[in-house]
């Protein structure tokens, strides 16, 4: 999957105001190192701690210009934390610390409101510069990537739990059926014997739990299941 952010070096303005940063982990040896990296770099720590409820507490009263919340915590996760202090103040920067790089990490972390999220794996400069653009409002994500999720909130998809249970291609002679092709005809197109079509066919209608071929073929073009019984 697409890196939430590349990575830039990003240094902070002569004479401006050390970045404040609070730090949220369930590992002692994780803050101290984070805290050490940090300040070795001019921030100020304003705030540790190991447990959500207390990060969620202390992060609106401290107001830093950026926290680094770690994803998973044995009371919950950083995102939730995220989400929670900016519901209270909408001008708190967070950066979301993850050991998993996947979609579901991704998308709770932008509808958060998060500035972004990096692997616990990134190097110390990368990290400095992920936070010093977080503190300055900025967006991490790859703005296409966002912009698909949020999207997604507003356009959802209906997706039937039975389809997950028809084997490739059970799916696809249910799209064909869809299509009005007969077992003949679906038997040209995927290069099969009719008699192996027509037992895709019952295997596809007994999974999806029709009776008639026709019922499947109504619920491909509509998207729901017509009633049971004669189909006329």
């Amino acid at each position: 999957m697409e890196r939430p952010f590349s990575p830039q070096s990003d240094a902070r303005a002569p004479g401006a105001p050390p970045i404040r940063v609070y730090v949220l982990d369930d590992h002692e040896l994780v803050r101290r190192g984070l805290q050490e990296l940090l300040e070795s770099e001019g921030f100020v720590v304003v705030g540790m701690s190991g447990s959500a409820e207390e990060a969620a507490r202390r992060i609106p009263a401290l107001r830093p210009d950026v926290s680094v919340l770690d994803a998973r915590l044995p009371d919950g996760t950083g995102i939730e934390v995220c989400r929670e202090v900016r519901s209270v103040d909408p001008t708190l920067n967070c950066l979301i610390l993850t050991s998993y790089d996947d979609e579901q990490a991704l998308r709770g972390a932008v509808l958060a409101g998060a500035a972004g999220y990096v692997l616990k794996e990134i190097g110390g400069t990368d990290l400095i510069g992920a936070l010093r653009r977080a503190a300055r409002g900025e967006s991490l994500f790859d703005a296409s990537v966002k912009a698909k999720i949020i999207q997604g909130l507003t356009e959802p998809q209906r997706v039937d739990p039975r389809l997950a249970s028809l084997t490739p291609q059970e799916r696809r002679v249910l799209d064909l059926v869809g299509q009005g092709l007969t077992n003949r005809q679906i038997g040209e197109v995927m290069q099969l014997a009719e008699k192996t079509v027509k037992n895709y066919v019952s295997s596809m209608l007994a999974k999806l739990g029709f009776e008639r071929r026709t019922q499947a073929a109504v619920y491909v073009a509509h998207g729901t299941e017509i009633p049971r019984g004669p189909v006329r």
